[in-house]
């Protein structure tokens, strides 16, 4: 198998297999290199004081977004900054997913614009990331 499938087989296998995204309920449902998507079904347990969704909540569907886009060429990379920008409440019972696209990828910087809307399409956050590329092979290859 070549190793472009390989890791992309390898990061869908492990990114649902985390026991914070099984939690909080993230799938990765779409994924090439320097892009991904990932979907989140919103549940009471996700909700703010106001009956919308956290913003930390939000945040981590980027995050898993940005990883999965990151590390889709099969070499390590961390997270170095990440800018959201919160532009309307998730309403109660909407899924949601982040889209993350790559920007620009050096040999040792990557940066993505990741986007987050609801089932109609809604924009809710918008996101900036910037990732180091370890040069290093995925340790699950």
């Amino acid at each position: 198998m070549p190793l472009d499938q390989k890791v992309m087989e390898s990061i869908r296998s492990k990114s649902d297999d985390q026991p914070f995204a099984r939690r909080l309920g993230l799938k990765l449902v779409g994924l090439d290199e320097g892009y991904s998507r990932v979907e989140m079904e919103e549940t009471d347990e996700l909700d703010n004081l106001f009956g919308t969704v956290h913003g930390g909540a939000i945040f981590a569907l980027m995050d898993q977004a940005f990883g999965a886009a990151a590390n889709s060429h099969g070499t390590v990379a961390v997270a170095l900054s990440v800018n959201i920008n919160y532009l309307r409440p998730a309403m109660p019972g909407e899924a949601l997913y982040a889209e993350a696209r790559e920007v620009s990828r050096t040999r040792s910087i990557c940066t993505y614009n990741i986007e987050v809307r609801d089932r109609k399409e809604r924009l809710i956050a918008t996101c900036q990331a910037m990732a180091f590329r370890k040069q290093e092979p995925l340790p699950f290859l």
